[in-house]
């Protein structure tokens, strides 16, 4: 006879920002695994980030830039993989962070193991978008931004469909304030890829 054991129905979690919940990078991919449906994040000091699922309009937004990065992707797929939001790193800094949608050259993706690219890849994408919603902060975005080109990355786009305005993060450079772009160019770490804002800003 097979005994049949009920599981406890699980319940979502809320933490208020002032409370800090520090876990370990073991513990973050448990919980991670656990919660695919939330966005998990973890900062460099350990605290936990519950990001709940995207709304409708970010989601629609957000899948427009997908589509124009994945389908430059496709057509140079020598030069590196694309990644979408769902997607979690660990950056230098000890960090887990999903962008938005990101880019990583492709010596630097075939330098990691088959085991590291199944996890949470150790390294920063050499490219990464963060796309404002109405409840994000701008600041956390700026500092997420800021933390992403201190652990590698190249080129960044923070883009507030909001205000139309973009902000752009270059390597060693000073950050770029760009008002109602009507594209964006890749510059030299993506050549050849511009993302038309057109249906990204509302009209």
């Amino acid at each position: 006879m097979v005994q049949v054991v009920d599981h406890p129905k699980s319940l979502p979690l809320n933490i208020p920002e002032e409370l800090a919940l520090q876990v370990t990078p073991a513990q973050f991919a448990v919980l991670a695994a656990e919660n695919r449906d939330l966005r998990l994040e973890r900062t460099a000091t350990g605290i936990l980030i519950v990001n709940p699922p995207t709304g409708s309009d970010s989601g629609n937004r957000n899948a427009k830039i997908i589509t124009q990065l994945g389908s430059w992707g496709e057509a140079n797929p020598d030069m590196g993989e694309v990644f979408d939001s769902s997607t979690g790193f660990e950056l230098p800094n000890g960090a887990n962070r999903s962008p938005g949608a990101s880019w990583i050259a492709k010596e630097r993706w075939q330098a990691l193991s088959q085991k590291e690219q199944e996890g949470f890849a150790p390294l920063c994408p050499d490219f990464v978008v963060e796309l404002r919603s109405r409840t994000d902060s701008l600041k956390k975005l700026q500092e997420k931004m800021q933390e992403y080109m201190e652990n590698g990355a190249q080129l960044g786009w923070l883009i507030d469909p909001q205000t139309k305005r973009v902000e752009i993060y270059r390597s060693g450079q000073a950050v770029e304030v760009l008002e109602n772009p009507s594209h964006l160019s890749g510059e030299t770490v993506l050549p050849g890829f511009t993302l038309s804002l057109q249906r990204i800003f509302p009209s």
